[in-house]
Formats: C-alpha cells, structure tokens, sequence
C-alpha cells in the first residue's frame, strides 16, 4: 500500500526545483564571463611601493632600479602576490550588466534564495614575474557550479571563476599567471535566538577610602566628603584633602538637589546588563561638587544641561543599590 502525504509530495517537489535549478547552473559551466579586458593602469611603480609599504616587503628588487638592474630579473618586478591588484577596478562601484554571463548567474541564484554571499579562497599561479609599464589583459571563465552544499553558513552553491592574466605583444598574448577565486552563494541557515538571561549589572568597587560612601547609599544617603581642617567639600571620596592635604575629614549629607552639568548618551559599546541607549550624566549638587549618575524617568534624547534633578535611590537587585537622578518637574 502506498501512502502519498503532503510532506512526501512537498519533499518530492522541492527535491525537483532543485535539480531544476542545477541543470540551469550546470549551463554556466565553461562559459566566458569577460574576455580581453584591460587593465585600468600598467604595472607602476607608486603602486608597487604603496604595496611593498604596507606588506613590510623590503626586497629592494620591487623598489630600487639599480638593485634590481644588477639581479637576473634585470630591472623592477612587481611582488607576485599583487597578480589580482592589476585587475581591480577601483573604489567606484560599477553598473552591472545584466547581460552578462556571470550577473545572470548570480541572479539565478539569488531568486532561488540564495542571496547571502561569501569569499572562501582563491588560488594563484605566477607564469613569470611582471615587469614596469606591462599592461594586463585577462579574461574570466565561469569554471565550476557545485552541487549543492550544506555548511555551516547555510545551504547553496559553490561558484569557481577562473581569471587568466596576459600580456600582449602586437596579435600574441602572453600568458603571465592565473588567478582562481570562489565563492559560496547561500541561504544562511534559520536559527531561532536563545532567550539570554540578562547578566547583572557590574559590582560596585569598594574600598577603604569610599566604604563609608557605599554604607550611606545602602542607608539612602548621598555623603559627601568635607575637609576638617579647610571645609572643602570632595566627591568622589578619596584619602586626602585636594585643597590642604590633610588626612582629617567627616561627611555632610547631601539634600539631593542639583542639575546636569554635561551629559553624555551610550550606544556603544554594548552592555547586556543595561538597556540601550542610555543617557550617563556629570550632575552638579546644590553643594557645589560634581558626581556621574543614570538619569531616570526620561528618554535619553530627552536629557538636557541645565535640567534640574533630584537624587534617588535604585535597588536593581538584592545586592546593588546606587544613587541615580531623575528629572525635577519645573513650575511654569
């Protein structure tokens, strides 16, 4: 007895699509994308040094006439390594033609869903080193499409191009080196996010000079270091008077009034602990010292210097409590 599900039917059908589209891929194989299309510029010296510069290559043979006139090349070559550079474009994107070969079949694959692309290696072969003022010709060949393939990116097609590099010489072209480069074209796997536990916020730092600030926070009490020797007011707390320098100092509290002095918003980097953007303010107390907290209660494009605030306490969780403001409802 046989049983015809949808799922089979469905399995059926697409296993069909598939082998559709690679009898429609395999066509490409072995078909010219470009041929004789020269270079933008011949083989220079400024891009030689700019290359050598920032490859680290001191070999004087790339650089030095002189050097390189007295060598078996019998003047400057260009690094081999730099095959592909004589072939680039430039910086301008161009306009893709859709006639062409290779654009039809990355549109071919794109309407399939597989419009994720990326790079996995080229390989190159240096016929014989190229030499000042040698101008590239090359042409490109669709070379291999592969059956399809499931990696670890997603589910699509290998595409090998193969680019081969000339010189010419009047009718002749030399062939000079071989440039094969390939590329996934893919429908990236659908992966459902774990729902992350968000992290705590850090820990507070404490230490024996601004212990007594964190026991008056968890006592929801904002404390202010003073000099007893000059009076000077300091926050953050620290071990010795910035004014006199004496060790001697009590605390007053801080009534919790002030306005922001400056203000900056935090989109990066990202904190998984905090919610993104948030505004981080340099508030200014009525005493006259200045102190970096969150500002609650509004948006953080909304923060504003100038804006009065008021001092309140936020318990984030059993262990973390910090002062933070919140903005002061101005009378009209």
């Amino acid at each position: 007895m046989t049983v015809n599900t949808a799922a089979t039917t469905a399995g059926a059908a697409d296993g069909e699509a598939k082998a559709a589209l690679l009898a429609r891929l395999k066509e490409f194989e072995g078909v010219h994308a470009e041929s004789g299309v020269v270079a933008l510029d011949p083989v220079n010296g400024p891009m030689i040094r700019h290359w050598a510069e920032t490859m680290g290559d001191t070999n004087p043979v790339y650089t030095d006439a002189e050097f390189a006139k007295n060598t078996h090349f019998g003047g400057i070559v260009a690094p081999a390594t730099m095959l592909q550079v004589w072939t680039m474009r430039g910086l301008q994107p161009g306009i893709a033609n859709p006639d062409s070969p290779i654009q039809k079949l990355y549109d071919l694959v794109v309407e399939a869903g597989m419009g994720s692309v990326v790079a996995t290696n080229c390989e190159q072969e240096y016929v014989r080193p190229l030499r000042l003022g040698e101008v590239i010709e090359y042409d490109q060949l669709i070379e291999t499409v592969s059956d399809e393939k499931t990696t670890g990116l997603g589910t699509g097609h290998f595409i090998t191009t193969l680019v081969n590099m000339f010189v010419r010489d009047g009718d002749e072209r030399e062939l000079v080196g071989t440039h094969r480069f390939r590329i996934l074209r893919y429908t990236p796997h659908k992966k459902k996010a774990p729902e992350a536990k968000r992290p705590p916020r850090p820990r507070r730092v404490v230490n024996r000079d601004n212990q007594p600030f964190w026991d008056g926070i968890d006592d929801d009490k904002l404390l202010i270091q003073r000099c007893t020797n000059c009076q000077t007011l300091r926050l953050p707390f620290g071990p010795g008077c910035n004014k006199c320098a004496s060790l001697e100092w009590d605390t007053v509290e801080a009534a919790g009034g002030g306005t922001i002095y400056s203000h900056v918003t935090m989109h990066y980097p990202k904190f998984a602990a905090f919610d993104m953007p948030y505004a981080v303010a340099l508030v200014e107390l009525d005493e006259g010292v200045r102190t970096l907290s969150n500002i609650e209660g509004i948006p953080h494009d909304e923060v504003r210097i100038g804006m009065r605030v008021q001092l309140e306490f936020v318990q984030h969780d059993a262990d973390l409590k910090v002062p933070a403001f919140r903005p002061v409802e101005q009378e009209a």
